[in-house]
């Protein structure tokens, strides 16, 4: 017989955070570490018709200058961008560490001469982070580089414009 007073053990657990947590904020330290591990963040934005658009991005695009803020780079004529310009918002939605991690950004542009891409700086408003008892998330979307040395130099000069945008936005 079952006893349904019980208590079960728990299947998931969800924290929620506004500071990155260590080992996030390493990974988004401009430093390239870790840069051909294949992670991606899918970043979401709403337009005003109220659809959703993504963007897929990389390390070479995502720094973290503190534990609250997060600046990244998108192509200025997406639909991801005009609609993170146009509603001061985006998601980050990621796996990492064996868990699903969403993340609500307060987001602006910060225009910066001669950069061709569209520098955003958005504040954390709020994190989440999920995990269950019975499985381990592996990856989520995943990237492999197929040019390897052209990509990090690509990333290396975004990262510094995404440094510049931070310290304007400060």
């Amino acid at each position: 017989m079952t006893d349904h007073n019980t208590p079960r053990p728990s299947l998931s657990s969800q924290s929620v955070f506004d500071e990155w947590p260590p080992e996030l904020r390493a990974r988004f330290d401009g430093a390239l570490a870790r840069a051909d591990d294949g992670f991606t963040v899918s970043l979401c934005a709403a337009d005003e018709a109220h659809r959703v658009r993504t963007a897929l991005l990389s390390a070479g695009e995502l720094y973290a200058p503190d534990a609250r803020r997060l600046a990244f780079a998108l192509w200025p004529s997406s639909r991801t961008a005009q609609a993170v310009t146009a509603s001061g918002r985006a998601t980050l939605a990621f796996v990492s560490d064996e868990a699903f991690y969403q993340v609500h950004l307060d987001v602006r542009r910060v225009p910066l001469d001669d950069v061709p891409l569209a520098c955003f700086v958005g504040t954390i408003e709020s994190g989440e982070v999920q995990r269950v008892g019975y499985a381990r998330l592996t990856n989520g979307i995943a990237f492999e580089l197929t040019e390897a040395q052209s990509a990090l130099a690509r990333w290396r000069e975004q990262l510094d414009w995404l440094k510049r945008a931070a310290s304007v936005a400060a």
